[in-house]
């Protein structure tokens, strides 16, 4: 040992004698035996120079400042429902960031943090000295096919890198267009890494249903991936009020309650029955909201109507969020947002209505005629279906909903369903 301060970290026990790294004095069986460590004198944790060019491997770019602690889960700006899930991604980034293993599945609209969850992460694990692999989607197979046309040399040297990597992190998961080159590249990166059981974090904001089936099904894996569904509006818009620019309609039925409905004029005893039932499970999915789906189905001027937006305002008068609106008036808000004087963007309203803690759709037949209303619906729809979002609908037919929204609404692990069989009140009195 030397007598000299380290040249490397200073210390004044250079033990390392300013190679970095030491050997241990052990006898043959002990396994460090031979086998060179790092100085105990200069832990990762200080080694600046080598984090420097581990975050330039790692191609975080602007994102080499994202940290945890600045990730914000609690501002008042957001609901209770937002704030849980901010921070439930939050922790979840968090236990990943200090032990990564396996997969972690980040899920969520533009804006809502994945992205600076997924670079703390990488940031977090680069601190302690491991090599991290950083990279949108789009890039990775723009960088892919770019690497193919100089070399294949270069090509296999990058995508070796790519699968083998320590921790990769996949930004942006789904907004690409693949070929089927790409396809089928994406695909043995991932498979390579799912069965090599190498850490991997995975952002996204498309609809898993839409991804590769073999992506999807590995992706989903209880046992490998940890996943997290964001429910949070774009952060970038809050400044912009975003929840402000779409009107719940709700104000329209402030008096509607539960005791307003007359159980008995006019009823048979199996009608009055089922408006009990009916109105008896209005009632208790408004104090406990499970499951989270609340379906009601029946004619026009049953009831459906009065009920649901009883149930919104039950939970408003216990200080909690509700957003009533026709499935019509939505469409022809949201159609607004094309034109020049706009005062928000598409994004802004669709996220505004698709994070809502309670929304209520009312008239949900009446979803437009057009291929695009019928498909924002369902990205509506299947979006509150994937996040368990509690969502009350009312309905007259069944059977005029298409089968990809029969199939989730009726799913008897998120919903329950009740039909109300009594005449319409206008007619009531007709029948005596």
């Amino acid at each position: 040992m030397s007598d000299e301060p380290c040249r490397l970290c200073g210390a004044a026990d250079a033990i390392c004698e300013g190679l970095g790294v030491v050997r241990y004095d052990v006898s043959m069986d002990d396994p460090r035996f031979g086998k060179l460590f790092r100085c105990p004198n200069r832990p990762v944790e200080r080694d600046l120079e080598r984090q420097d060019r581990l975050r330039r491997l790692s191609n975080l770019g602007t994102l080499a400042d994202k940290r945890l602690e600045d990730f914000i889960h609690d501002s008042p700006s957001y609901t209770p429902l937002e704030q849980a899930s901010l921070r439930a991604a939050y922790e979840a980034a968090r236990q990943f960031a200090g032990q990564p293993e396996g997969w972690l599945l980040l899920e969520g609209g533009y804006g809502c943090g994945k992205t600076h969850l997924a670079a703390a992460i990488a940031n977090a694990r680069i601190g302690h000295g491991e090599e991290v692999l950083f990279v949108t989607s789009p890039d990775l197979l723009d960088h892919l096919r770019g690497s193919y046309g100089d070399s294949e040399q270069g090509y296999d040297e990058t995508f070796e890198r790519m699968k083998g990597v320590r921790l990769l992190i996949l930004d942006d998961l789904g907004v690409e267009n693949p070929s089927p080159w790409a396809k089928e590249k994406l695909f043995q990166l991932l498979n390579h890494r799912y069965t090599q059981r190498l850490a991997t974090v995975i952002t996204t904001n498309a609809e898993l249903d839409r991804l590769d089936p073999r992506l999807r099904s590995r992706m989903l894996d209880l046992d490998r991936t940890r996943r997290v569904v964001i429910a949070a509006p774009d952060y970038r818009s809050m400044a912009d009020d975003g929840r402000s620019h779409l009107s719940s309609a709700l104000p329209l039925y402030r008096n509607y309650g539960f005791g307003d409905l007359d159980l008995h004029s006019y009823l048979s005893e199996d009608e009055r029955r089922n408006l009990a039932t009916v109105v008896h499970a209005a009632r208790a999915y408004a104090d406990a909201m499970r499951p989270p789906w609340f379906v009601l189905a029946g004619r026009s001027g049953t009831g459906k109507t009065h009920l649901a937006a009883a149930i919104a305002n039950e939970r408003m008068a216990h200080g909690h969020s509700a957003f009533f609106i026709t499935v019509p008036d939505l469409m022809d808000d949201l159609r607004t947002t094309f034109g020049p004087a706009a005062s928000a963007s598409f994004d802004q309203r669709f996220n505004q209505v698709k994070n809502t803690p309670l929304l209520v759709l009312d008239d949900l037949n009446a979803g437009g005629s057009s291929e695009w209303a019928r498909e924002k619906l369902f990205q509506l729809i299947d979006y509150r279906y994937i996040t368990r979002k509690p969502t009350v609908f009312t309905l007259s037919d069944v059977e005029r909903l298409s089968e990809r929204i029969q199939v989730r609404l009726f799913d008897a692990r998120l919903s329950q369903q009740y039909e109300l069989t009594v005449p319409p009140f206008t007619l009531r009195g007709r029948r005596r």
